[in-house]
């Protein structure tokens, strides 16, 4: 699990910067074993949710935050299948969107995200073009500030991105960019 942190500070300042209601729905994309859970519950925020496709994941995030997880909406489930019940202020994903290789499953990506994300933002945390080109033995997409804004540019406006080496527990670094998109008017 090269992606873990012990805590997610680029993600965090991002959020940050939104200056969010503590009330504003928040989806944690493919964030089961992220700790960014624990540090939004600690910063006071009431609607979370984590979606993650292992259970496993889930179970031991829980089984961390022990009696603040009933306060967290979990969902298991690839990405790709989630069909959105409800708007989210901010679509936040780090290091899930990059394993997605074939171009029908990022269209089909982008679809879930312009549903869930009516008003607000998308963070999106992905490999940059000098990152690995595989990760846990996957290939993956790399992306720079130009082809995140073709592939997100019908509905989102890229407002920030930055290049963020992340090192990890191994004691490799692997180059991230990280981006702020907002959702464009209806």
């Amino acid at each position: 699990m090269s992606w873990t942190q012990p805590r997610p500070d680029t993600s965090l300042t991002l959020i940050d910067a939104l200056q969010l209601d503590k009330n504003d729905p928040i989806i944690d994309v493919g964030g089961g074993e992220s700790r960014l859970v624990d540090y939004l519950l600690q910063e006071g925020f009431t609607d979370i949710t984590v979606l993650d496709i292992s259970q496993t994941a889930i179970d031991r995030a829980k089984a961390r935050l022990g009696p603040s997880s009933d306060r967290v909406t979990w969902i298991v489930i690839n990405v790709l299948d989630f069909i959105p019940s409800r708007a989210y202020r901010v679509w936040h994903d780090r290091a899930t969107f990059h394993f997605l290789t074939d171009k029908h499953d990022i269209e089909k990506y982008v679809g879930i995200v312009e549903k869930s994300v009516m008003e607000g933002d998308l963070i999106l945390g992905t490999f940059s073009m000098d990152g690995p080109v595989k990760c846990s033995g996957l290939p993956v997409k790399q992306y720079d500030r130009s082809s995140i804004q073709q592939v997100f540019g019908q509905s989102f406006r890229l407002t920030t991105s930055a290049h963020v080496d992340h090192i990890t527990p191994f004691g490799t670094s692997q180059s991230f960019i990280f981006s702020n998109l907002k959702k464009k008017p209806q």
